[in-house]
């Protein structure tokens, strides 16, 4: 289920950020309540969203004008590039190899480290040892938990042909679970797809926003792995294709209902 705070910063990330990343309270009430959500919770939500450093927020007459913070615009930017990547990489034929050395007593900084790891598309080969495809070095210095110790060691390297490739791809991601999860998307969205021309209003902007809440985490699944490295007929390529048609067919009815509710036109890329 879909929550108030994920439809805002879904709204913001496709509409509202290309409106001086600002909206009227009344006004994202109002689309809102397109998705069902009574303004009572929009007025709650709102309020604890700028308590938690999302929004600041400043009055204009009787109504309260709600502006994204830049911390969040940065959010939905990286957001944006993950969604909106290419479904796979292209390769050398190396990987980048982390290994680390965190003790049981840095368990916080080890865990860090894995997540901050995992969010660049590695995997756990074992429970100190990560993987990627392609050269990767530079993302991981950059990373806070590798500034922070000395412990950390980042390789390229090679394995002994394709085969072991795409075996070491096998243990390091559970690629039959992720296969099964795209071949959903896939099978629930052909509908959409067919009937994708024929929507307008709020029908568009729920239909697509919808879309969008479906497909996102697969991102943060996906290691978008080589065409020569990822199992034969991987379903990942046909998700991928139909998410960006669907969306951009979806936009310009989106995009008109927005801008009709917030009275601002909405200048917004379909990808």
């Amino acid at each position: 289920m879909v929550t108030p705070r994920s439809l805002i910063l879904d709204l913001f990330g496709d509409y509202l950020r290309y409106t001086d990343a600002e909206v009227r309270l009344g006004h994202l009430a109002s689309l809102l309540g397109d998705f069902g959500v009574a303004p009572a919770t929009v007025r709650v939500t709102l309020s604890r969203l700028r308590r938690e450093g999302w929004f600041t927020s400043r009055r204009e007459g009787r109504e309260t004008v709600y502006t994204l913070s830049g911390d969040m615009l940065d959010v939905l930017d990286e957001g944006r590039r993950r969604i909106f990547a290419p479904a796979a990489v292209s390769w050398d034929g190396d990987w980048t190899m982390v290994i680390y050395q965190l003790s049981e007593a840095e368990r916080a900084e080890r865990d860090e480290l894995r997540k901050q790891l995992a969010w660049l598309g590695f995997g756990s080969l074992t429970t100190s040892t990560w993987l990627a495809p392609g050269e990767r070095t530079a993302e991981v210095d950059r990373l806070d938990a590798v500034r922070r110790t000395d412990r950390v060691d980042v390789l390229r390297c090679r394995s002994r042909g394709l085969d072991h490739d795409r075996d070491l791809a096998r243990r390091c991601w559970d690629l039959d679970d992720l296969a099964s999860q795209y071949a959903a998307f896939v099978d629930t969205h052909r509908d959409l797809e067919a009937r994708a021309g024929d929507l307008r209003g709020a029908e568009a902007l729920v239909a697509r926003t919808d879309l969008v809440a479906t497909f996102r985490h697969f991102p943060f699944l996906d290691p978008r792995l080589p065409v020569e490295v990822r199992p034969d007929a991987w379903p990942g390529e046909e998700a991928h294709r139909l998410f960006a048609d669907v969306h951009r067919r979806l936009g310009p009815p989106a995009r008109a209902h927005v801008a009709a509710v917030v009275g601002r036109d909405i200048a917004a890329p379909d990808a």
